[in-house]
C-alpha cells in the first residue's frame, strides 16, 4: 500500500528547493488515484501569476528528481500547474498574504453550530484565523480547518 502522506510530504521536500529557486511557490501537493491511475499534482504560484513556462520549469527538474529518487515505484502522471483563482489556504503566510480576501473556510467540528464559513479575512494571529462573517467578527484555530480557499463571485 502507498503511504500518499509520506509521498506528499517528500514531494514537497524535494520540490521547495526547485521551486524558491526559479522564484516560485508551492501552493499544494496532490497524489490521488482517479479510476485506474495516479496523479501527482503540484500547485505553484508567483507574484504575478504563473506562466506555461514555470509549470514547465518546474515540472522537468522535479521529474529529473523524482526518476532519480524512485520515490513513486509505479507509473503515475506528474501535473504542474497554478492553483487557480479560489487557490486552496494551507500556511499561516496564505492567511497573512490574502488578509482583505473573501475566504472559504471549512472545520472538521462545528463552531458555533457551523462547519462552513464564507466570509473576509481580517488577519492571522496566534494560530486563529479572524474572519467577519455576517457583519461579526469570529475566530478559528487553525488546527480546526479541513479546508480553506479563496472565495470568489461571479
Amino acid at each position: 500500500m502507498v503511504n500518499k502522506r509520506n509521498i506528499v510530504a517528500r514531494v514537497e521536500e524535494l520540490a521547495q528547493p526547485i521551486a524558491i529557486a526559479i522564484g516560485l511557490e508551492i501552493v499544494d501537493v496532490e497524489y490521488v488515484k482517479e479510476g485506474s491511475k495516479w496523479y501527482l499534482r503540484v500547485f505553484i504560484d508567483k507574484p504575478g501569476g504563473v506562466s506555461l513556462d514555470d509549470c514547465q520549469e518546474l515540472s522537468t527538474a522535479l521529474s529529473d528528481i523524482l526518476d532519480a529518487q524512485d520515490l513513486i515505484s509505479h507509473s503515475y502522471m506528474l501535473e504542474v500547474s497554478s492553483p487557480g483563482i479560489e487557490r486552496p489556504l494551507k500556511k499561516p503566510e496564505d492567511y497573512k498574504r490574502f488578509i482583505g480576501k473573501k475566504v472559504l473556510i471549512r472545520t472538521y467540528t462545528p463552531l458555533d453550530g457551523r462547519k462552513k464559513f464564507t466570509g473576509q479575512l481580517l488577519g492571522f494571529d496566534n494560530g486563529e484565523i479572524q474572519l467577519e462573517v455576517d457583519n461579526k467578527r469570529i475566530l478559528i484555530p487553525l488546527e480546526k480547518v479541513s479546508k480553506a480557499n479563496l472565495s470568489v463571485e461571479f
